[in-house]
């Protein structure tokens, strides 16, 4: 067995499979094997899978014997987060609330990558109903971040991220609602895409927040991002072939994502757009008023959508949650209809401003996160410090969550520190093309 491949992009995997050169069976049990062993297991996986990862596994090596096989993925295997409808095994979204939950079936998107042959490992730790970016859970485990073993990993994708840092998968599935993928994907140096809300299924995933809620990759490179999104979806990979920064056109968003950037995210964004524009692309500084806008009024559109949902559940059992979040959904109890429906006319009008003032360019940049990934104990004995570092977690992530956009975190270089690119609705072959060049500028 290799442990080389516990670090190898999924993609190369697949390749490897495809020469004959890696057998889908032997590298399961590598994977298994390093999740037994691995001292942080428990607090990135919420459970395994390994019957079904087997019997996975077998198949997709007789598939590849007789040359049929269904992807460039059939064989590899990767982690879903615990919101993931998995027939027969618990899928309780990090939440006491949930304990006991078994669906009867896959998720859409866990059903499609089944049949592209992609192997599940199992489940993955989360934020309780996924309504934080810190990645704390004292409900069920917290997941160390990969350069920080005392600090938090993000969320609420935390085990998602943390179970391809610290190899024990070759990629992770995640959602992202307002910065879930993104922010564990900075935190611990990986590519993470946020796919446009609608674009992949949410059947058989729990929710938080139906208008903004969507699903998508933590992986190691942007070919791994494109082939998820096309085993989930069911559909064709974006060529990524030729792709190049010479002649585009990007623009820094000035407007609240430079606000207070910590020391090494500032160093880590700057150094990166430095890089960027050496490999060709134009820089251009922007402010868009529409961003702040918007900004003032996500507490009016996020936690209505979670408490309505979510509501009933936590009013009867509200000492089962970790206080925080439990807040963070009450906070949502109050706000009326009249309200929310208003807000969420404006956004409607925010969203097209914002998409004539991008127009002219291919994509917008700003970094993944103002901060590092905080101290685990200190969030969980000071009440305000969580506050305050939870919301500056998501305020750069939210701005592509508000405006209905897809967008792509790449690491920067400097640990635990990322750069976004975000573009409109729609058009994740093309920002992946972009990525796909800005990766390889990047590293």
């Amino acid at each position: 067995m290799s442990q080389t491949w516990l670090t190898t992009s999924a993609s190369a995997l697949g390749r490897g499979i495809e020469r004959g050169e890696i057998d889908p069976v032997e590298l399961t049990e590598t994977y298994l094997a390093a999740i037994d062993v691995n001292p942080f297991a428990d607090r990135i996986y919420a459970r395994t899978t390994p019957d079904r990862a087997r019997a996975e596994a077998h198949a997709a090596a007789a598939r590849a014997s007789a040359g049929t096989r269904r992807s460039l993925l059939d064989g590899v295997p990767i982690s879903w987060k615990d919101l993931f409808d998995t027939a027969g095994v618990a899928t309780e979204a990090g939440t006491a609330l949930l304990k006991g939950r078994i669906p009867t079936k896959d998720a859409r998107v866990l059903e499609n990558a089944s049949q592209a042959g992609l192997i599940c490992l199992g489940k993955t730790h989360m934020t309780e109903l996924a309504f934080s970016g810190l990645g704390l859970n004292p409900i069920t485990a917290t997941p160390p971040c990969v350069n920080d073993h005392g600090a938090v990993s993000g969320g609420s994708s935390s085990g998602a991220a943390t179970s391809v840092a610290f190899g024990l998968a070759a990629a992770g599935i995640g959602s992202d609602t307002g910065g879930s993928v993104r922010i564990p994907s900075a935190w611990n140096d990986l590519v993470g895409l946020k796919t446009t809300s609608g674009r992949l299924s949410l059947e058989g995933v729990v929710p938080l927040a139906t208008k903004f809620d969507t699903v998508g990759p933590l992986c190691r490179s942007v070919e791994d991002a494109a082939q998820l999104l096309a085993v989930m979806e069911g559909g064709k990979v974006a060529d990524l072939s030729g792709a190049t920064l010479e002649g585009v056109h990007l623009a820094v968003l000035n407007t609240i994502a430079l606000d207070d950037l910590r020391s090494d995210p500032a160093r880590g964004f700057e150094q990166a757009v430095a890089k960027l524009a050496e490999a060709g692309a134009k820089i251009t500084h922007i402010d868009l008023a529409e961003v702040a806008e918007a900004m003032a009024m996500s507490a009016v559109l996020f936690a209505p959508e979670g408490y309505a949902v979510w509501g009933d559940l936590i009013e009867a059992n509200p000492d089962l949650m970790f206080d925080r979040v439990r807040v963070r959904f009450e906070s949502g109890r109050d706000v009326s209809a009249i309200d929310y429906i208003a807000a969420s006319k404006a956004l409607d009008e925010y969203r097209a401003r914002y998409a004539a003032s991008t127009a002219g360019y291919d994509a917008v940049i700003l970094p993944s996160a103002p901060i590092m990934p905080p101290n685990a104990a200190r969030l969980l004995s000071e009440p305000e410090f969580f506050d305050a570092e939870n919301l500056l977690a998501l305020r750069n992530t939210r701005i592509g969550n508000l405006m209905g956009l897809t967008a792509l975190t790449l690491p920067t270089g400097v640990p635990s520190t990322g750069i976004i690119l975000q573009t409109g609705p729609g058009t994740e072959e093309r920002l992946l093309r972009l990525g796909a060049a800005a990766h390889q500028a990047l590293t």
